[in-house]
């Protein structure tokens, strides 16, 4: 973090000093995990649902930090004291940030995709200037402002993930690090159950157009209606980017290559360049597009975001991850998270790299979270999506998941095409018993639904 004195932060965060003294300096990293403190950094002791962190302070303190964010004093250890700890994380990361006036903040949010744009963009604008790009998918009000608080004085990009749950979400991120370039990538049905409808969904996402800076740019997804919309909820500069032909960074003649990698022609103005991704799944064209508009905003040339998305590869695990094992059998490990735009697009690439090696496919899927009322219906169309690629076999993995087998049945699975199972145990002894040489298996769901651990189990099998 840049130097700032604890009296200059108490008064960002209205807090109280106790036990050091307003000169005092905090030069080193900010964390919420007293084993990562060290000396000259701040501790943030955020209550949790089984520690507290204010049992660590003291660890932090003897790790040599310069004070710690807390709610209480804490005896023996140098203390800013605050009504919430991590209010107050987000208003040190705006003083920081707002000190930082070369920075150039990109933030960016959907539905899906945030994370594997998140990480083409990070690549794609490296080679330009000192970039901090979020690790994992740090997007909510404890990871954004821990993320923005990486920048200095020789930082020129800060890229910020942002998610939303409710209304004000990204409002409130926005407000911690304002954009410059602002990206809203799609509207899906992910936490549908927490915004009632994709029309809500949409108005919250749309807060990001609405925080782009003065001379900023907004950068829109014309494949998507509500996303297009959004223009008016703006009097920047805007740039749209998808497959339709009014978009001004646009993909023409998208394809699967045998491992289920997409190339395309990529058309900005009079150029038009060949494409070639290192990602596997159409939905990752999208993805590309929405980086090379980032790129385009903050002047890059088309030949050098053809040339930077060509060699762009993946960056974070469980993301369309495909492992080879030593007998034969293909893990496409897609077990981060999952909606049903991501759910169908993993589908997509699994039946084109299954038919393009003529090998049997396994689609093994766990259940979409955060989908509300509309959670059965979508499991159910993914079951009979299924069918209808003529994927070979499906595994459905837990109660919630089980409307996916249900569907599969009605559209038309017989014998033990599909199957179900309670838990992830039954799930790989089911595999193990009927996996073969050749078999590609795609493994999905969403995060709290813990399928990663079974492809991991798959993986590591191969490996014995």
């Amino acid at each position: 973090m840049i130097p700032v004195s604890c009296g200059e932060i108490a008064d960002a965060v209205n807090g109280e000093l106790t036990g050091v003294a307003p000169s005092a300096v905090v030069d080193g990293a900010v964390v919420i995990d007293s084993r990562a403190a060290g000396p000259g950094g701040l501790f943030v002791a955020l209550p949790g649902e089984n520690v507290d962190g204010h049992d660590y302070v003291g660890t932090a303190t003897a790790a040599g930090v310069t004070v710690s964010l807390t709610a209480r004093p804490v005896e023996g250890s140098p203390c800013i004291v605050v009504a919430d700890p991590q209010a107050a994380l987000g208003a040190l990361a705006r003083l920081v940030v707002g000190r930082l006036p070369d920075l150039t903040v990109i933030a960016l949010t959907g539905s899906s995709g945030k994370t594997s744009t998140k990480d083409l963009i990070g690549q794609l604008i490296r080679p330009y200037g000192e970039t901090v790009v979020p690790e994992g998918s740090f997007n909510n009000e404890i990871g954004h402002p821990l993320t923005a608080l990486q920048a200095t004085e020789s930082t020129k990009y800060l890229v910020a993930e942002m998610g939303a749950r409710h209304q004000g979400d990204i409002t409130y991120l926005t407000g911690i690090t304002p954009p410059k370039i602002g990206l809203v990538l799609n509207i899906g049905t992910s936490h549908i159950g927490e915004f009632g409808s994709q029309d809500n969904i949409a108005v919250a996402k749309g807060e990001m157009i609405e925080a782009v800076t003065a001379g900023g740019t907004a950068l829109l997804n014309a494949d998507d209606h509500r996303v297009a919309a959004m223009r008016s909820r703006t009097k920047e500069r805007v740039l749209t980017f998808g497959e339709a032909p009014e978009a001004d960074i646009r993909a023409e003649g998208v394809k699967l290559d045998a491992e289920g990698q997409p190339a395309f022609t990529l058309r900005i103005g009079d150029f038009s360049g060949d494409i070639q991704l290192q990602f596997i799944g159409e939905h990752y064209v999208s993805n590309a597009l929405a980086a090379a508009a980032v790129g385009a905003a903050i002047g890059m040339t088309p030949e050098q975001l053809a040339e930077g998305l060509n060699a762009a590869t993946r960056v974070s695990a469980a993301r369309m991850e495909l492992t080879e094992r030593a007998d034969g059998v293909t893990i496409i490990n897609d077990a981060f998270n999952a909606n049903p735009d991501s759910t169908r697009a993993a589908l997509k690439a699994l039946v084109a790299i299954g038919r393009s090696r003529g090998a049997r496919t396994w689609a093994v899927l766990g259940e979409m979270l955060e989908l509300g009322d509309a959670s059965a219906d979508e499991h159910d169309a993914i079951g009979r999506l299924v069918v209808r690629l003529d994927v070979n076999r499906l595994l459905v993995v837990g109660a919630g998941a089980k409307p996916i087998h249900l569907g599969a049945s009605l559209e038309g699975s017989w014998g033990n095409e599909s199957a179900y199972v309670d838990s992830i145990p039954e799930a790989l002894e089911l595999l193990r018993s009927e996996l073969r040489a050749g078999d590609v298996v795609l493994v999905k769901s969403s995060k709290g639904s813990k399928l990663r651990s079974l492809a991991d189990a798959l993986i590591e099998e191969g490996v014995q």
